[in-house]
């Protein structure tokens, strides 16, 4: 259904040092990057990318946007949200069980540009 997912950053280098860390726990490469952008995913589609604005403006925050990352199972919900936290991250709900079904667990972090992230996953460990 998506080709690719983009956020803005306004500091490229402490973007790439989060996402490295937190889509390494994920198992997501980075497949490209260059001094204005960083993108994960095979090369195929379904890529996450974070750029420097083309316009040259500041990033800004999407009030009620988030974008929601699959984890293979619990405990890289819980690792990715550790490393978030050591990589400039900040905590928006500490992992754990979410009412939305029974198997729902999740965390939510901030990347350093405010952006917010669900890290979820969808399996009874």
């Amino acid at each position: 259904m998506f080709s690719h997912t983009t956020l803005g950053t306004n500091d490229l280098e402490l973007a790439t040092a989060f996402y490295d860390a937190v889509m390494g726990v994920l198992g997501h490469n980075r497949f490209y990057s260059d001094d204005e952008c960083i993108i994960y995913g095979d090369g195929d589609g379904d890529q996450f990318c974070l750029v420097c604005p083309f316009d040259k403006s500041q990033a800004t925050v999407g009030n009620g946007t988030m974008i929601a990352l699959v984890a293979a199972n619990r405990e890289a919900v819980r690792t990715a949200h550790k490393v978030a936290l050591e990589n400039g991250g900040s905590d928006e709900g500490a992992p754990g069980l979410r009412s939305y079904h029974e198997n729902y667990y999740g965390t939510y972090i901030r990347d350093p540009d405010g952006n917010k992230l669900c890290v979820v996953c969808h399996k009874k460990e």
